[in-house]
C-alpha cells in the first residue's frame, strides 16, 4: 500500500464512524424557540465525537493496513479472478 492509498483509506474510515458516531447521545429542544428547529439538538459535543472517531478510525485503519500488506487479503489477486 502506498501512501496516496494509506491516506484514502483513512478517510473513508473516519467519515464512515463519524457518520456511525453523529447520532450518538444527541437530545433534541423540547421547547423551541422562534428560528430554532425542533430536531435540532441542545449540545451535539461535536469536538469529543471528533476526537473519539480519530481515535477509532486509527484502530480499524491499523487493523486494516496490517491485513493488506500482511498478504492476508491480495486485492490484486481479487483483480485479476475477476477479470477472467
Amino acid at each position: 500500500m502506498n501512501i496516496f492509498s494509506g491516506i484514502v483509506l483513512y478517510v473513508l474510515v473516519w467519515w464512515m464512524v463519524i457518520f456511525c458516531l453523529l447520532p450518538l447521545n444527541i437530545q433534541s429542544i423540547e421547547q423551541p424557540k422562534d428560528g430554532s428547529m425542533p430536531g435540532a439538538p441542545i449540545n451535539p459535543g461535536l469536538k469529543r465525537k471528533i476526537i473519539i472517531t480519530t481515535i477509532i478510525a486509527c484502530v480499524i485503519w491499523l487493523a486494516l493496513f496490517a491485513i493488506i500488506t500482511s498478504g492476508v487479503i491480495s486485492f490484486q489477486e481479487m483483480a485479476q479472478q475477476m477479470a477472467m
